[in-house]
């Protein structure tokens, strides 16, 4: 097997975003897919990912030099089931507005099919899934300091995008193919799940996230570190029930937090206390949610 690796053009980087810079926030996401080298093309080519290194099974994609997405050949897999757990969407947040304004130009001139525009009050996000069927978000964040609260939940919404405004002013570049920003990364992941309460049992009691806002019916639960708005959603809509994910099954393979060093111990001792099977190696603990899916936790200097 061939080990490939592409360097990206250098390039200065930019100031992280406030996603990234909490103790605890989402480092990657891998994905088990049918056609990698169709994904592979998607996520570089579409969604403007360097490919840091690639073989005939995987493809790691990021950005800057970080690894954010690996997507992991298996073909004989069965499809993803949007009834069961797994991913809704990962959501990829571009630096500022007018980088998410510029990829929408993009998008639309490309023929790039989406799924939905919302104003979150506290973002901005297009929708969006891949060639197999795995939600994307993509969206900018407004300044952290314009975000309202009530104690420690965060207002969010979901009303109308206004789509000429996000466009007004920039260039309408179509070239193929879409080079992501400097500072681009995975804000978030939302999940499908079987049962908000566990996964608040699990994301916060155990992985050390806070409840950022909750639906009225509980069937959608936001969660997150340092005052985000979330790095985890977890919803119920169309999976409320569901059991233990398949492991032949596309889709979401893995996640991963990055967990600044000093709280380490203490995500020990909570995966302890609750009786979660988990291991260790290196710098990395790695445990799996209450519905099979693989969560890391990665040490962060």
């Amino acid at each position: 097997m061939t080990l490939t690796t592409a360097e990206p053009a250098a390039a200065q980087a930019a100031k992280p975003s406030f996603a990234v810079t909490r103790p605890i926030h989402i480092r990657s996401v891998a994905l088990r897919v049918r056609d990698l080298p169709m994904m592979t093309s998607f996520y570089s080519q579409i969604m403007g990912m360097d490919v840091l290194a690639q073989t005939e099974s995987e493809s790691v994609l990021g950005k800057d030099g970080e690894m954010l997405f690996t997507l992991k050949s298996r073909p004989s897999d069965e499809p993803d089931d949007g009834r069961s757990a797994g991913l809704f969407h990962t959501a990829f947040l571009m630096p500022d507005r007018a980088s998410l304004g510029r990829w929408l130009i993009f998008a639309v001139k490309n023929n790039v099919p989406f799924t939905g525009f919302s104003d979150h009050l506290v973002s901005e996000a297009l929708y969006l899934d891949d060639p197999e069927g795995n939600g994307i978000e993509v969206y900018a964040d407004r300044a952290p300091e314009s975000w309202r609260w009530n104690g420690d939940q965060i207002a969010m919404a979901t009303e109308r995008l206004d789509i000429d405004s996000l466009v007004s002013g920039l260039p309408g570049d179509s070239t193929m193919p879409f080079v992501a920003p400097s500072g681009f990364r995975i804000g978030h992941v939302h999940l499908r799940v079987g049962d908000t309460a566990k996964a608040e049992d699990f994301y916060i009691k155990t992985a050390g996230l806070d409840m950022m806002a909750k639906i009225p019916d509980a069937s959608a639960i936001f969660l997150a570190n340092g005052r985000y708005h979330h790095h985890i959603g977890a919803n119920v809509w169309r999976s409320r029930g569901a059991g233990m994910r398949s492991e032949k099954m596309n889709g979401l393979d893995n996640l991963a937090f990055s967990v600044s060093e000093p709280l380490m111990d203490g995500l020990r001792g909570r995966l302890r206390g609750a009786g979660s099977d988990f291991h260790e190696s290196g710098d990395t603990i790695e445990a799996l949610d209450p519905w099979g899916t693989r969560v890391k936790f990665v040490s962060a200097a």
